[in-house]
């Protein structure tokens, strides 16, 4: 009984993030996908299919591995319905958008993040929903949830779609007819982009500042211990892969970097009474900014000089 009424105050947490500043998260991330997207060309493709490997195993880690080995840590830990779906929906989603620059920082191969960001967003479409749905119903508790719960997979599809596949194809021809102005574009977008995504998260963080001090302590070792087993799961399939280290810290970084915001999103549009799951994904963009940049600068270390750190970011942010 204990577990019941637990379940109903946690559930019952609303998080201070109302229509405005959802379409404010999806224009942030729309920005952000285009930005990365003013990076690549539609012959990049063609080069990818001639050495497949290395983003098919990126796809493996992100889209197979993690949801797998996340239902397998669900039911060794078994935790509320609510958050083990939200560990669900985390896994489900495609790598964030920020892993591009967590890879430059980390001196790990940039072409092979950005080429696995923008097919991650195409796979996406269908993985993520299935992923969620599959995953889930597999679990009994989160099993309850979605029966109760209208998961329209079109919807579903459509959010994805506006907000990444759009403007990543929008940005992809840009670069493609027009290379010098998506050059320009894309040096003031990068940064930007980044930064207001930053600027989303602190006012959301201010707005529910009570909320995360009473109630973080139920998510921080599941957010933490999640983020950290995805980084893991990512470097370790590269390497036993037989990819090098550059390439394997790549891959542990879009695997561990997941779209947070994309998640985000999903949860107010279609679990939007599940206080738990919003507690969640929201720590988890929170936790996922502060862990890349630790991870990354520390995989990158060797080449930050201390007395410059701040010229070291700006190049690495295109300023």
């Amino acid at each position: 009984m204990l577990l019941d009424i637990n379940e109903i105050v946690i559930d019952s947490i609303k998080i201070n993030f109302n229509k405005d500043a959802l379409w404010m998260l999806n224009i942030a991330l729309a920005i952000i996908m285009f930005g990365v997207s003013l990076d690549i060309k539609i012959n990049d493709f063609k080069e990818l299919f001639k050495k497949p490997k290395i983003i098919l195993i990126g796809l493996l880690s992100q889209f197979i591995l993690l949801p797998f080995f996340t239902y397998l840590a669900i039911c060794i830990i078994k935790p509320y319905p609510s958050f083990a779906l939200a560990m669900m929906l985390i896994a489900a989603c495609p790598g964030g958008n920020t892993s591009n620059f967590f890879s430059k920082m980390a001196n790990g191969n940039t072409a092979l993040s950005v080429s696995l960001t923008s097919c991650a967003t195409l796979i996406c479409l269908i993985m993520t929903p299935f992923n969620l749905h599959f995953w889930g119903s597999l679990y009994e508790p989160t099993n309850v949830i979605l029966k109760n719960i209208s998961l329209n997979p079109f919807e579903l599809f459509k959010i994805v779609l506006l907000i990444l596949v759009a403007p990543l194809i929008t940005g992809m021809i840009v670069n493609n007819f027009y290379p010098k102005l998506a050059k320009k574009a894309n040096s003031f977008l990068r940064p930007f982009s980044i930064i207001f995504f930053i600027c989303l998260i602190i006012i959301a963080l201010y707005n529910n500042a009570d909320i995360f001090k009473n109630y973080v302590h139920l998510v921080l070792f599941l957010v933490v211990f999640h983020n950290i087993y995805a980084f893991i799961i990512g470097y370790i399939t590269a390497k036993s892969l037989k990819l090098n280290k550059k390439d394997s810290k790549t891959i542990s970084i879009e695997t561990g970097i997941q779209n947070g915001g994309l998640g985000l999103i999903l949860v107010f549009n279609f679990f939007e009474e599940l206080g738990g799951m919003a507690l969640l994904t929201a720590f988890w963009g929170v936790w996922g900014m502060f862990a890349g940049i630790i991870l990354a600068t520390f995989w990158g270390q060797k080449r930050i000089n201390k007395n410059n750190f701040i010229t070291y970011i700006k190049t690495r942010l295109n300023f």
